[in-house]
């Protein structure tokens, strides 16, 4: 399996799914048509482009351009849908499905750079939250990722996973499976419980 290809392939998916959430709460916090397309880039590609500048390369959106068209196809979407709506449960199952693939997509871009094994986690990770948490900054909602659904744990779980699966030479198709269904069953989970990491409490 050529891995590049992989990659590419996975950075698609998820930055459909990326910006179609981006879009959808920009939109929501009443944006104009342009403000949810720059949301919409936003959330899809920042975290490509951290983790790929940290290892000294492009962005990946400017290695391959084609990134763009799922953004605008999630901005045609949104805008088609015609009124705004809180971002529901199908919304929550995308982001999901988008944290997955650009958590495996993030760890095998660090580990084919010949990245150290803890940075391929840390660039997993920074690949795959860093986008919803500016899409959440600039458009002044407090950043789940800081706050609830184990965003963060569930990526970091999935990109551990994916490390040791690699490191015991399974099928790549394996490795990749298994990985990101464990970054989509701890999310899940979280959210169906309600399950947060400790936090401190407030004095009186």
């Amino acid at each position: 399996m050529d891995l590049d290809l992989l990659v590419f392939g996975l950075d698609l998916v998820s930055t459909f799914a990326f910006a179609l959430v981006g879009a959808s709460v920009a939109a929501n916090k009443g944006l104009d048509f342009g403000g949810i397309l720059f949301i919409a880039a936003v959330a899809s590609i920042s975290g490509g482009t951290l983790r790929n500048l940290f290892m000294g390369e492009q962005p990946p959106w400017v290695q391959r351009p084609w990134l763009f068209a799922p953004i605008v196809a999630a901005f045609m979407i949104t805008i088609a849908m015609g009124k705004t709506q809180s971002v529901g449960r199908f919304a929550l199952s995308l982001d999901t499905l988008g944290l997955a693939v650009a958590t495996v997509s993030s760890v095998q871009f660090a580990l084919s750079n010949d990245a150290p094994l803890a940075a391929a986690a840390v660039l997993g990770l920074i690949g795959a939250v860093s986008g919803g948490l500016f899409r959440d900054i600039m458009c002044q909602t407090e950043p789940v990722l800081l706050h609830r659904e184990t965003v963060g744990t569930a990526c970091l779980s999935g990109a551990v996973i994916y490390l040791a699966l690699d490191a015991a030479n399974l099928n790549e198709a394996v490795s990749v499976s298994v990985a990101g269904l464990v970054v989509v069953l701890v999310r899940e989970i979280s959210i169906k419980f309600n399950w947060n990491l400790p936090t401190i409490k407030k004095g009186h």
